[in-house]
């Protein structure tokens, strides 16, 4: 698992607002203190799928001094947040399929890869 820092925000009459410095765009907000967590960690999930279904890079967690030295930030309080979303790091491997197996998998997706890595999961669940 990976762990992001979350900003928490909250102006009188509003509701808890939190916000993500490593993911621009990636925002949410709770009623209550609790609410706000829960949904922080449902946000950067949801988020962070998105991305990899973009294929766009996710990135490291800055650190709390770089985020907190952004005087945007100054009145926030941070909190982390884990993400169990993260790519696992990837190893090449090479295989051999038959031609009419792959002109199948073309057929049905842009990434071979993700494909395959897909149904190896899928196939390794079944057989537990």
């Amino acid at each position: 698992m990976t762990a992001y820092i979350a900003l928490l925000r909250k102006e009188p009459g509003s509701d808890f607002g939190v916000d993500f410095p490593d993911f621009p765009g990636c925002a949410t907000a709770g009623e209550t203190l609790d609410e706000a967590r829960k949904m922080a960690t449902e946000a950067l999930e949801l988020h962070i799928e998105g991305m990899l279904t973009d294929r766009a890079p996710i990135p490291e967690p800055s650190s709390l001094d770089t985020i907190m030295n952004d005087l945007e930030n100054r009145d926030a309080v941070a909190f982390l947040v884990e993400s169990a979303t993260r790519p696992a790091q990837s190893v090449r491997i090479n295989v051999m399929l038959p031609k009419d197996v792959v002109a199948a998998i073309d057929r049905v997706t842009a990434n071979r890869s993700r494909f395959l890595a897909e149904a190896a999961k899928a196939k390794l669940v079944a057989k537990a």
